[in-house]
């Protein structure tokens, strides 16, 4: 399951250089799947979509910081939880209900994400 951030995010930013996926990105900036990973070309999404790894899209949030579940991998292969979570101060990382992974899925896209 993908972590998000809820609106109680005060926009300190702890959580941003913390992810190993790059998949966090403060309110109103476009992100991109090869933002911080090596894929390139075409990436499908969790929805099936197929889009340009390059491709700029627009921001999940304005307001606040925010998770890309399609980056988000919580962590795994990498550190024992998920460090947005582990570092931030008011607790607004949490599991997103909307994207239901297993831990064997969550690896198999780090793997798609770090070539």
């Amino acid at each position: 399951m993908a972590i998000k951030i809820t609106e109680e995010c005060i926009n300190c930013g702890a959580c941003e250089p913390e992810c190993p996926n790059n998949a966090i990105y403060e309110g109103g900036v476009e992100w991109a799947i090869t933002d911080g990973t090596s894929v390139k070309g075409s990436f499908t999404l969790l929805d099936g979509t197929v889009i340009d790894a390059a491709q700029r899209n627009a921001p999940i949030s304005v307001d606040t910081y925010f998770i890309v579940p399609n980056k988000c991998t919580e962590c795994q292969g990498f550190h024992e939880e998920p460090q947005c979570a582990a570092v931030c101060p008011v607790d607004c990382c949490v599991p997103d209900e909307m994207y239901r992974e297993t831990v064997e899925e969550l690896l198999a896209k780090k793997e798609r994400l770090h070539i």
